[in-house]
């Protein structure tokens, strides 16, 4: 069930469904997308200092923004990589989840704008949030205490990455010590019930999502590659520790549930938080449903001992 707050714009959202993503330029999505997201998100949650900045990367530069929090612990440096579907989404659609958090957690917090399709297809998505974790772990001074722990996260699109992300580089001596994935979007052909059940008129519109795949994957046809589908991959023993956020009324929910599961059966440690009664991309919702906020600041505190444990 619906959480009361959330019914009148479910209703409204099914009322009067959003245009089929190909009758709209990428750039009208994009800004009406980053309206939705200063509509839903409320005051900005105030932290030390926020500094906007660049990584540079072999061939690209990445705009990023760091957050400081106020009684900074210096303890760990979370990497944060937004969602979107692939093809939307920027450091300001998630300045308000990335400053919630930061206070809530006192760690500092890295924003990465990674490159989107369709300009940039399958993989250089992938390779940016790879190539931004290396790059971080070799420059950790640069963002935060040498000895801080590394924390990746990411949502919807940016969950899907930040799996695959931690798969690929388990071996490599990275010493990350989670991997965040919120309402983590998984394949782009997985059929489950939570699909079939909030497929349409949920905030997340399936066949929206499988046009967005279109574009971010081109002429990739390989739907079985777990670089596409992390539900595909045949070993993740090694795997970070994870935490995984999923909304009860979001089609996205099974997946998450099974990725958990995935992990757990390669005897990774995980935690699984399911919000009862919440859409996809909830988290940033605080103006619609406050209890949005309470779940925020709860899973913050699950991130806090993750650290913990990592520094023991």
């Amino acid at each position: 069930m619906v959480h009361p707050a959330l019914e009148p714009y479910v209703r409204a959202v099914q009322a009067n469904p959003a245009p089929h993503p190909s009758t709209v330029s990428t750039e009208e999505r994009r800004a009406t997308y980053r309206q939705l997201a200063e509509a839903m998100g409320g005051e900005p949650e105030p932290v030390e200092a926020v500094v906007d900045g660049e990584v540079m990367l072999e061939g690209r530069t990445l705009s990023t923004r760091l957050y400081l929090p106020f009684n900074d612990e210096q303890k760990a440096l979370v990497i944060f990589f937004h969602g979107g579907a692939f093809v939307m989404g920027d450091l300001d659609t998630h300045d308000g989840l990335c400053r919630r958090l930061c206070a809530d957690t006192r760690m500092r917090f890295l924003a990465v704008d990674y490159r989107l399709a369709p300009e940039h297809q399958f993989p250089a998505g992938l390779d940016d949030v790879i190539d931004v974790i290396r790059y971080v772990r070799r420059h950790l001074s640069d963002f935060a205490a040498p000895n801080a722990e590394l924390i990746v996260m990411g949502d919807s699109s940016g969950g899907s990455l930040v799996s695959v992300a931690a798969a690929l580089t388990r071996n490599e001596g990275l010493d990350i010590a989670a991997q965040v994935v919120i309402y983590p979007s998984l394949g782009p052909e997985l059929v489950t019930d939570s699909a079939h059940t909030y497929g349409a008129g949920y905030m997340l519109e399936l066949d929206h999502l499988r046009y967005d795949y279109s574009l971010y994957l081109g002429e990739w046809s390989d739907h079985t590659d777990p670089r596409v589908t992390p539900l595909m991959f045949d070993d993740l023993e090694g795997a970070p520790p994870a935490i995984v956020v999923v909304a009860q009324c979001d089609p996205l929910r099974d997946e998450g549930v099974a990725y958990a599961g995935l992990l757990e059966h390669f005897g990774v440690p995980v935690e699984l938080l399911e919000a009862e009664g919440m859409l996809h991309g909830f988290l940033r919702m605080g103006a619609l449903v406050p209890e949005a906020l309470e779940i925020v600041d709860d899973l913050a505190q699950h991130m806090r001992r993750y650290v913990e444990i990592a520094a023991s």
